[in-house]
């Protein structure tokens, strides 16, 4: 009977999390034709373009309420990728075939045709619904750009999991194209380790200091429990 009712305890503790984050949180998983709904699952590779469903001051905080990529860098010409939530104020843009991502001073190849943020600011901010599978310590990996530096930050359920990450930067100084100082792609292994409970939660990716950077994906490594 006292396993009983430590199981009862252990079910009604995770429905109670559950249930609080569905509560005070009105945000949605993100899918579309292409993409299937649901939470984005860890361990695995959150990809920073599928933020929540929710709109302003709920999914997202961006800066100015334009998609300066979606339908501007990236003019509408009846593709997907060039309309990727264009009603939506977080600027996305995708990898492309060309010299702008394809170049000498790419520190990791990036992998074509895949939707990442750019333009971002210092106060920006995207939420994801996540499904944590096995509750642990977990090392995060960021495929990113960063033509400054600067430093990001992630949060579960509105709480600082990380403190100010360190970003190094991409520049590089023989690159001869200007505008492709925003697009030396690198993978930073190991930017921080967090803890994570199991269950439904919500992470939020914060863009703290210096901004510029563009974000493709957070790969999230189980480590221990």
């Amino acid at each position: 009977m006292g396993n009983l009712n430590l199981l009862l305890i252990g079910i009604t503790t995770l429905m109670f999390s559950v249930s609080a984050v569905a509560q005070e949180y009105a945000g949605k998983p993100f899918e579309d034709v292409v993409h299937k709904g649901g939470p984005q699952e860890i361990p695995g590779r959150l990809f920073c373009a599928y933020y929540d469903f929710g709109g302003e001051g709920v999914a997202y905080h961006d800066s100015d309420n334009a998609n300066s990529g979606s339908g501007a860098y990236n003019p509408l010409n009846g593709t997907y990728l060039h309309a990727f939530r264009i009603a939506e104020s977080v600027d996305i843009s995708y990898t492309k075939g060309n010299d702008i991502d394809i170049s000498p001073y790419n520190m990791v190849e990036p992998p074509l045709n895949t939707l990442y943020i750019g333009w971002t600011n210092p106060g920006e901010w995207t939420k994801y619904t996540v499904d944590v599978k096995k509750a642990g310590k977990y090392s995060v990996n960021l495929m990113y750009t960063s033509y400054k530096g600067g430093k990001i930050s992630l949060s579960a359920n509105d709480k600082d999991i990380s403190g100010p990450i360190a970003i190094k930067s991409t520049y590089h100084k023989d690159e001869p194209v200007t505008f492709r100082q925003w697009h030396h792609w690198n993978k930073m292994e190991g930017i921080v380790e967090v803890e994570l409970k199991e269950g439904i939660q919500v992470l939020t990716l914060h863009t703290v200091e210096e901004g510029q950077m563009n974000y493709m994906w957070l790969d999230f490594i189980y480590i221990s429990e």
